[in-house]
């Protein structure tokens, strides 16, 4: 009986080390991020889907140059503006630069998000391109096409940003300063459309492109029913010119059913969470 057992415990252990993990080594800690954020770093289907946006954001480009109605700034672009030189408006992060790396050291250490990590990681400038992203930009600004970054990334990261993208060959903006980062101006909060309305000043706006609804609306700070509403109105725009990069690691569909509150506990933000989902009754008894 002793022998069997010692066999059984040494397979369980020869098992384990196969997989990776040491016998004595505790069971990774629970967390949100995983499937995420392992989606997002392995699955081809998230390096498809991105090349799937960007590729259609060249279809679309090339009928908005044609279009001189065309604008994707509804709220901001203002009077007449079909004269005026053509620009594309991308966000950074999850929309053209892949930040995983720091959702993984968040996921690792239990950690949630802060300015100073954040920051930090921004510093490293070992973020990756999003699938299709530089070569997009490059198509655009081949056509004479301006294309300008408007991030929340605060304006303490501009440098690293720059040099971070501009090694992976993203448009600079020549002479143009096309990187509109948050804080730079009093008035250039979270909120993104008082950015794009310095752009709609001088350019016509053909493409929005992010991956949070706030790249789009200001009212992604909303209730979950309020985003709908907001969808709604807005719908003649998605897959026109606002194209979306998915993006399931963060963003305001995750705090919505919480109601953005940051205060409240995590345990407090998952129970939010787990009770706006809908679910099947079941199989019958």
């Amino acid at each position: 009986m002793r022998m069997v057992r010692t066999c059984v415990v040494a397979g369980l252990a020869l098992a384990i080390g196969v997989a990776g993990v040491r016998a004595d080594e505790p069971a990774p800690t629970p967390n949100d991020l995983l499937l995420a954020t392992l989606w997002t770093q392995r699955a081809v289907e998230y390096k498809g889907n991105a090349l799937t946006v960007y590729a259609l954001a060249r279809i679309r480009l090339d009928q908005a140059l044609a279009d001189p109605s065309w604008t994707a700034a509804p709220g901001e672009q203002k009077g007449e503006f079909k004269h005026l030189p053509p620009a594309v408006v991308l966000d950074i992060d999850e929309t053209v630069l892949d930040n995983s790396p720091y959702e993984v050291w968040l996921l690792k250490n239990n950690q949630t998000f802060s300015t100073r990590t954040w920051d930090e990681f921004c510093a490293a400038r070992i973020s990756r391109a999003i699938p299709g992203a530089v070569e997009f930009t490059q198509y655009a600004d081949a056509k004479g096409v301006k294309v300008f970054y408007i991030t929340n990334r605060g304006i303490e990261t501009e440098k690293d940003t720059r040099e971070n993208m501009a090694t992976l060959g993203f448009p600079m903006g020549g002479n143009v300063d096309t990187f509109l980062m948050q804080n730079e101006k009093p008035d250039w909060g979270s909120l993104k459309s008082t950015r794009r309305a310095v752009i709609a000043r001088d350019y016509r706006i053909l493409l929005n492109l992010g991956d949070n609804f706030g790249d789009f609306d200001d009212r992604f700070r909303s209730s979950d029913a309020e985003r709908l509403k907001a969808f709604e109105e807005d719908k003649a725009h998605w897959g026109h010119d606002w194209l979306v990069i998915a993006n399931p690691t963060y963003g305001s569909f995750e705090t919505a059913p919480f109601e953005h509150d940051f205060k409240k506990s995590r345990d407090e933000q998952r129970k939010a969470k787990w009770d706006a989902l809908e679910s099947w009754s079941g199989p019958k008894q």
